[in-house]
């Protein structure tokens, strides 16, 4: 084993035996966590108003303070954006990770204060590093250096020592210096706003640096990637980056990638890790190579709830805590956090494939959605641009269903639209450029995919014969009662049993 790898192994041997502690005591770190956390914010604005002195038990708790999710806690955020300080959580918080709107909001702006930031996002990072250390260590990672591809940051609209951005941006931005001696490119090109400029520059830096390493979402990476190909004149990744094995990836779905990524880095030794790094914070990590679900961190600051999917929707439901968790029901996640969310709901939901440890999966959000690209476009954003759409062109819309088109190595990604109209459209192009528009309108994260269809072209729309959503229901045993078409899938399901319907009669 290389020295380097030595030294790096005993640095680890600590922080491996304390993710072994949570493992083996769940709930015991789980509820330090949150005792951690009511400690430190007492005396803040929310902990006055509930009294957290007195709160003495998990149960005292969840009865106390109120599930929520960010349309209830947008106005609460925003003093804190404008430089108010002891509100949710201890001081002055400076960052906020800019994460896709929710129905009422275009975005989301996530507070992420300094314990956020050290004890949770940059202790998963490390963690990740540690965790791929331990299952390859004559690994020569370290002998190279990383590449991030992150998004970009702002000055705060409210207040000149506020800043807003991505939640890779205020990570790369907030890093050790020293960490700029094992990562490319440095921070003035990794945060540049505009994307062909960054995607030049990015080229430039890193074409001839020794990478061994990518950290990103799928989507975006593929873009750079097929970018630095390009420039080199090759179709294999290797070529320009001998040593890379190892990939990072998070944020959507990696499987419809998988293949294309195997097809430019065309060997056995590539890894592959998935993480589940939110703005709202660090979560889980993919521990074994061999199995695809993710290590549940226990002590990031962090303390989880979960409400069964079938609780959903109820005006007060039942959060359950880790040690009443079942396997292979889909939960929606609730987290107390050190960045002062209280009981937050983060939007997605999870599927536990173990206990002891307790290992989760992504699968999806609470509402349908598609984020096939890391857009996450949700039934509240198609409906508004549906019916713009439709106001601007004179149709009216029976009924409709949305589903991603994966990139190919031949095309880029869009969405398929599946459309039956009671009227049709004056103009078809029209009617499909003012909801494409309205869609960029509405989520800020949607319209960065699709600026100048670097990464998303435009909508396909395809026409709907008549009865067509009508005859799928049927054929399901679906119609009546409140059955109904979902308006939105993540996956092509649904979207290739109406393209086989379309054809019949």
């Amino acid at each position: 084993m290389p020295i380097l790898n030595s030294i790096i192994s005993l640095v680890n041997i600590r922080r491996l035996s304390q993710i072994e502690h949570f493992k083996e005591n769940p709930e015991d770190v789980q509820k330090e966590q949150l005792f951690e956390l009511i400690r430190k914010s007492k005396d803040t604005n929310h902990g006055r108003y509930y009294d957290f002195t007195s709160i003495k038990s998990i149960k005292d708790y969840q009865e106390r303070v109120p599930i929520q999710k960010y349309e209830q806690m947008e106005a609460v955020i925003d003093k804190i954006r404008r430089g108010e300080k002891n509100v949710l959580w201890p001081g002055e918080i400076k960052w906020f990770a800019k994460s896709s709107g929710t129905t009422s909001s275009n975005s989301k702006f996530i507070p992420v204060s300094k314990e956020a930031l050290e004890d949770c996002h940059f202790r998963g990072g490390k963690d990740v590093l540690a965790i791929y250390n331990d299952l390859y260590p004559e690994t020569e990672l370290f002998k190279g250096k990383g590449l991030t591809l992150g998004g970009s940051q702002k000055l705060s609209q409210y207040n000149s020592e506020s800043f807003y951005g991505d939640l890779s941006a205020i990570l790369i931005g907030n890093l050790p210096f020293w960490v700029n001696f094992i990562r490319t490119p440095d921070q003035s090109i990794a945060l540049l706003d505009k994307w062909e400029e960054k995607l030049v520059k990015m080229t430039e830096a890193t074409i001839n640096e020794n990478v061994t390493s990518l950290s990103g979402v799928p989507s975006w990476f593929l873009v750079l990637l097929k970018h630095i190909m390009k420039v080199r004149g090759t179709d294999n990744l290797l070529d320009i980056w001998p040593n890379l094995e190892l990939f990072i990836h998070g944020g959507i779905n990696f499987e419809p990638y998988r293949d294309q990524y195997k097809k430019i880095i065309p060997s056995d030794q590539m890894h592959y890790m998935e993480t589940y790094n939110a703005s709202e914070g660090f979560f889980a990590i993919q521990d074994d190579p061999k199995d695809s679900s993710m290590l549940l961190m226990l002590d990031y600051g962090i303390f989880y709830e979960f409400v069964p999917m079938e609780e959903w929707g109820k005006e007060n439901p039942k959060a359950l805590t880790l040690d009443e968790v079942e396997l292979n029901t889909n939960y929606a996640i609730i987290i107390s956090t050190n960045g002062g969310l209280w009981r937050y709901v983060v939007g997605d939901t999870v599927m536990f494939t173990s206990r002891y440890p307790y290992k989760i999966k992504i699968t999806g959000r609470t509402k349908h959605f598609i984020n096939a690209f890391g857009e996450e476009v949700i039934v509240d954003n198609s409906d508004r641009a549906i019916k713009f759409a439709c106001e601007k062109t004179g149709a009216v819309i029976k009924e409709y269903t949305a589903a991603p088109m994966y990139m190919s190595t031949e095309e880029k990604g869009r969405h398929q639209w599946m459309i039956e109209f009671e009227k049709d459209p004056v103009d078809l192009e029209q009617f499909v450029f003012h909801l494409d528009q309205e869609l960029q309108k509405v989520n800020s994260d949607y319209e960065a995919k699709r600026y100048k269809s670097i990464t998303l072209e435009a909508p396909k729309v395809e026409l709907a014969r008549k009865d067509l959503f009508f005859d799928w229901l049927k054929t399901h045993n679906k119609l009546g009662g409140q059955n109904k078409v979902p308006r939105l899938a993540n996956n092509r399901d649904l979207m290739e049993e109406l393209l086989t319907l379309n054809k019949k009669r």
